[in-house]
């Protein structure tokens, strides 16, 4: 097998089982490119990204990425002379940029494409109520998350499985299969399939507007926003003028006996009424408060107070 010589791009701890596994196979990492140093807290000196971190502790050399269109960054590129160039949990890169190594460039994406193109694919496949989902590797072209796949894998998604659950499963698997199939097209035999662009679903960023919870929905669809809301961004709601995050939650009984928003006590805890039934309040965050749970709640909170 061919010792490819590759790029390595991200930035987020989603990346880094990836970077690992690249760096303990027969493959050579001749640099990796990440976002530039920031301040990461009040006065502060600027801090690395964990995955330029983890490359210096490997004993990478790293690039900081301003700007995708630089032609400075892309001639630096081109003097590293890339067999592939493997991008995980990154930015969007122009053309001319994915053209440079020889093989081509591929991506790692946290779902089942075609479905769940885009910025937030765990979250979404969560919020949507998907029994599964996997991972993706696959070629890089123009339009994001649309070429030719390389290989996959499904998993199952648990009941009660967060998005930082999944996220953190998801990580490590999809390192396992990035490392597969870089060592197939070192050897010639990746079998590259086109996505069928008419199944594609979208996974857009995600912002206060689309994750505000909505009580006249059915008891699995709220549930299912906030496990897919978890640990970030959070799901919310209003509790009077105050905004109220609900970081976990439980189905409950089956059972109507209020409007929608409407707060219930029973001896398990905390329920809020949705369009069918009740929906268990597990773990509660009001502002300037740590998070606490939905029988802390009932007992120093007023719970005649309809959540909106």
């Amino acid at each position: 097998m061919k010792s490819l010589r590759i790029v390595f791009m991200g930035s987020p701890d989603f990346a880094i089982p990836s970077l690992e596994a690249i760096h303990n196979s027969d493959h050579k990492i001749i640099a990796v490119v990440s976002n530039p140093d920031k301040r990461r807290g009040r006065g502060g000196k600027p801090q690395p990204t964990v995955v330029k971190k983890k490359a210096v502790e490997l004993g990478y050399p790293t690039l900081d990425l301003e700007d995708p269109k630089s032609d400075v960054f892309k001639e630096k590129l081109k003097e590293l002379k890339p067999d592939l160039l493997v991008v995980v949990a990154f930015r969007i890169l122009p053309k001319d940029i994915l053209a440079i190594p020889t093989i081509g460039s591929i991506n790692l994406h946290a779902s089942l494409l075609p479905k769940y193109r885009g910025a937030a694919p765990i979250h979404w496949a969560i919020i949507n109520g998907e029994k599964e989902t996997g991972c993706t590797v696959f070629f890089l072209d123009e339009k994001v998350d649309t070429g030719e796949i390389i290989g996959r894998f499904k998993t199952e998604i648990g009941p009660m499985e967060t998005t930082g659950d999944l996220y953190n499963r998801l990580k490590v698997k999809g390192a396992d299969l990035l490392k597969q199939c870089i060592d197939q097209i070192a050897e010639g035999n990746d079998q590259r399939m086109a996505q069928n662009h008419e199944d594609a679903t979208p996974a857009p960023k995600l912002f206060n507007e689309n994750t505000k919870i909505d009580f006249s929905e059915s008891v699995e669809n709220v549930h299912n926003l906030i496990r897919g809301l978890n640990p970030f961004p959070t799901a919310w709601c209003m509790y009077d003028d105050k905004k109220l995050n609900v970081h976990r939650s439980k189905p409950g009984p089956m059972k109507k006996t209020g409007e929608p928003g409407e707060l219930v006590e029973l001896d398990e805890g905390l329920f809020v009424q949705c369009k069918d039934g009740l929906l268990q309040l597990k773990e509660l965050q009001l502002p300037g408060t740590k998070r606490f749970s939905g029988l802390d709640f009932m007992n120093g909170y007023d719970t005649s107070v309809v959540l909106k």
